[in-house]
């Protein structure tokens, strides 16, 4: 079984930042590759980012240039670097994870943290 622990989460006004992390249980770590998607009130939830077990990265057109995951196998954690957030990044952030250790990307994930709120506002 695997555990997902969101934090860093807040409150922040436009072109501020934040730092996302996702603690991750288990000795299997880096053979997972992890993501993280949001859902903002009223939506759907939506990719935000993902790192596989290689450390091959890729982004939603959104987020591209702004947002930056990254991994720490050492201490089983993904986080994820917001820079510039605009108002329409509000949401709720889940961190995610699925045994995969190839080069592409898995089709879906197994595991899923809580969730951590982000709240962008001026």
């Amino acid at each position: 079984q695997v555990q997902l622990v969101e934090s860093g989460g807040g409150l922040v006004q436009p072109g501020g930042s934040l730092r996302l992390s996702c603690a991750a249980s288990g000795r299997a770590f880096s053979a997972f590759a992890m993501g993280w998607f949001r859902q903002a009130p009223g939506n759907e939830r939506e990719f935000v980012t993902s790192i596989n077990g290689v450390g091959r990265t890729d982004y939603a057109d959104s987020v591209k240039g702004r947002f930056t995951i990254s991994r720490d196998n050492a201490k089983n954690t993904v986080y994820l670097q917001l820079n510039s957030l605009k108002p329409e990044d509000t949401a709720v952030y889940y961190c995610a994870g699925a045994p995969y250790t190839g080069w592409d990307f898995p089709r879906s994930y197994n595991y899923w943290g809580q969730g951590t709120q982000v709240t962008v506002s001026s």
